[in-house]
């Protein structure tokens, strides 16, 4: 009769253990990646030697979006939207007036759930409705895609490649640190310690709680712009690859 060994079984648990922590670790770090997925090309920050930067805007649009149209016209500077397809559908004459005033609107899905373990017909009626609504506010460019919280894994990258379209990421993003994203001059501050040569800034300025993002933004512009940096849009951006 075989002797029961309990320091095999111990060894044989541990290793089981290890194996699914360390697969549960993976796949945290792929959803949570800025700039590597499984499928498909994305782009957090373009190689390019020119002093450029993409501001790009997540969320809405909203009642706010006049306030944020009026800071970039003020600094004459282009950007990108990307907006949900729920406020886009809520609030369609912001949308027509973003594109009016020479922006770019970009698809950041229509109910702003987390892509992530979610089915085909999720992800395609998510981007396709979208697709819809902001064709219908005038857009005639290319339309790219961000992640609602820039998440994803293996369903909506494939989604994307089998459609030529690439994940939209960004390099910098001055609220992530908590104590920056209540003070203008802390968000601006990074903005101008962290842009690069093709740089893309994100930033959240479509409701009341992220005043001070918007506040922020005539300052880290000026800032910019005195570094000799020049605003592009994204497509702007990703044409300039090299």
């Amino acid at each position: 009769m075989r002797k029961f060994r309990p320091r095999r079984w111990l060894v044989w648990t541990l290793v089981i253990i290890l194996v699914v922590a360390g697969s549960l670790w993976g796949t945290w770090e792929l959803t949570n990646a800025r700039s590597f997925q499984l499928y498909g090309g994305l782009t957090d920050r373009v190689g390019t030697g020119e002093k450029v930067v993409a501001l790009t805007f997540d969320d809405g649009p909203t009642e706010h979006t006049p306030e944020v149209l009026a800071a970039l016209a003020a600094a004459k500077v282009r950007a990108t939207f990307f907006v949900t397809g729920r406020e886009l559908a809520a609030n369609p004459g912001q949308g027509e007036a973003i594109v009016r005033a020479g922006h770019e609107l970009g698809n950041h899905s229509y109910s702003h759930e987390r892509m992530v373990l979610v089915g085909e017909d999720f992800v395609r009626s998510e981007i396709e409705r979208t697709d819809a609504l902001i064709r219908a506010a005038g857009h005639t460019g290319p339309i790219h895609f961000r992640p609602p919280n820039g998440k994803k894994l293996f369903t909506l990258p494939r989604y994307l490649a089998a459609h030529q379209r690439q994940t939209i990421m960004w390099d910098v993003e001055p609220e992530s640190d908590g104590t920056n994203a209540a003070d203008p001059a802390a968000i601006t501050r990074s903005v101008l310690e962290r842009t690069r040569p093709g740089s893309i800034v994100l930033l959240h300025v479509m409701y009341p709680v992220r005043q001070p993002s918007l506040a922020a933004v005539p300052g880290l512009i000026a800032g910019l712009t005195e570094r000799g940096y020049r605003f592009v849009t994204v497509s702007e951006l990703l044409a300039l690859r090299r």
